[in-house]
């Protein structure tokens, strides 16, 4: 029986694909069914959090990379999703970054007791996702 090579390319190909499919489909099971806001219906909340938590680069480009308009709330509007938490669901009670920031430090807020604190950036927190309307 003669022995069938796959040229290397078309491997890398379809580790590409599955890569690609992967990360669609990671997507998709962060942004889930987008939830507006109840009192602040021109935004609206991805599903669920991102899996892991991250310093605040990574948690800026992570909402970015989810494509059309999504990115970290404002200070403002993540303090609009603590007031809602129980409508929106899904919350850990801990930290969630904003993308307001003060120099090296980034604006957070504890989704336990609502306190809002600024953190250096290289701190892991929490990450929702908003996309304007």
């Amino acid at each position: 029986m003669k022995k069938q090579f796959i040229p290397i390319t078309f491997l890398f190909a379809m580790i590409l694909m599955l890569g690609t499919f992967s990360s669609v489909h990671a997507q998709a099971n962060i942004i889930g069914k987008p939830i507006p806001i109840p009192i602040q219906y021109t935004l609206q909340i991805a599903q669920t959090d991102f899996p892991n938590q991250m310093n605040w680069e990574d948690a800026k480009k992570a909402c970015e990379a989810l494509g059309e308009g999504w990115r970290l709330p404002s200070k403002d509007e993540l303090n609009s999703m603590y007031i809602n938490k129980n409508t929106i669901g899904g919350f850990s009670p801990n930290s969630y970054w904003s993308s307001t920031e003060m120099g090296p430090f980034g604006w957070n807020q504890y989704f336990n007791y609502g306190g809002r604190i600024s953190d250096p950036k290289t701190h892991k927190n929490y990450v929702r996702a908003v996309r304007a309307l």
